[in-house]
């Protein structure tokens, strides 16, 4: 019991984080009919900000380190992305009233990854003193490109094109990483690990993001109410998924970097990373990747399952979760 009291205790205490506090702020203010509007320029910059500060991290990290260390948790996102189109296909798919390109496309974003949700699992990392490898972020697209690869290729599956053309594989991995997320992600990675970008980097980069981060939360808590009514058009079913779907994920990542931890040494930090990748669902590359390769399905299912639900609760559930299990599971101070 007093295992499960001090937990349950840790997990009270994560919600004090001032990202999850932007967060309910701005699914707050909407909800009393707030006018309160974030320009897109100034969200985009934040976006971008936010993923060249990983990319630079990660690539400078990379440069010093020995890249067989992330072979193994690169398989393991990858297997992971996979694996959670796949669950969705076996579970969702099969529910009365579910569309199958729906489905897919849930759970295609579902196995996608969330850049908001990553960059808040790292500042509540870095905030509660837990260490983890600097290269784990640029896991996002070993578990991102996959799961749309798949999703796209399983949907198309069996399907005839009206315009007689069919979406491959190669089309949509070249039309992730031209989106804005993995272009930026990609970038500040090879320049990271190219060039010597430490200067530009700690006087700029680094001191803008928490702010940043906290402009883009405040927008991802307004637009999680809007959608909301997108979400009640379809069926409920939707809404019962994007909220056991990001524990679910989670908790398999976690086991799965639990394994690696064993195996390797993977950092704690490094698991609860890749299981809060896992947990998140793709809020900037996914969905028009998904619109432009599976036209077919409903963007009010798979955009509202995830904005409306999904991403608040990886955000608001997930990282206090899975900071607290961690600290349990490795019995940190």
């Amino acid at each position: 019991m007093d295992l499960i009291a001090e937990f349950l205790l840790r997990v009270l205490g994560q919600f004090q984080s001032p990202s999850l506090a932007f967060l309910i702020g701005g699914m707050l203010i909407a909800a009393m009919g707030s006018r309160l509007t974030i320009p897109d320029a100034v969200y985009q910059f934040a976006v971008f900000m936010l993923l060249m500060r990983i990319g630079l991290n990660g690539g400078m990290t990379i440069r010093e380190s020995d890249p067989a260390d992330m072979i193994l948790p690169a398989l393991a996102a990858m297997g992971i992305g996979v694996g959670i189109v796949l669950l969705g296909l076996i579970t969702l798919a099969r529910l009365p009233k579910i569309a199958r390109a729906d489905a897919i496309a849930t759970a295609g974003l579902f196995g996608a990854v969330s850049a908001s949700t990553l960059g808040a699992a790292m500042v509540a990392l870095e905030a509660d003193g837990i260490a983890y490898e600097a290269w784990v972020p640029a896991l996002y697209p070993f578990m991102d490109i996959p799961a749309l690869i798949l999703a796209i290729v399983l949907a198309g599956m069996g399907k005839a094109k009206s315009d007689g053309n069919t979406v491959t594989p190669w089309f949509i991995v070249k039309d992730s990483l031209r989106g804005s997320a993995l272009s930026a992600l990609l970038l500040g990675l090879l320049l990271g690990l190219l060039t010597r970008p430490e200067r530009v980097f700690e006087t700029f980069y680094d001191p803008l993001f928490r702010g940043l981060l906290s402009v883009l939360m405040l927008v991802m808590g307004i637009e999680a109410w809007q959608r909301l009514s997108e979400l009640r058009r379809v069926a409920h079913w939707y809404a019962v998924y994007a909220f056991i779907a990001p524990i679910t994920h989670g908790l398999i990542a976690f086991g799965v970097g639990y394994l690696l931890h064993q195996a390797t040494g993977f950092s704690p930090g490094g698991v609860v990373l890749l299981a809060l990748l896992a947990a998140s669902s793709s809020d900037i590359s996914g969905p028009p990747t998904l619109r432009a390769g599976i036209p077919e399905a409903n963007p009010s299912a798979y955009i509202g399952a995830s904005t409306s639900v999904g991403t608040p609760i990886a955000i608001g559930v997930c990282i206090p979760l899975f900071i607290a299990l961690a600290e349990v599971v490795f019995t940190l101070p």
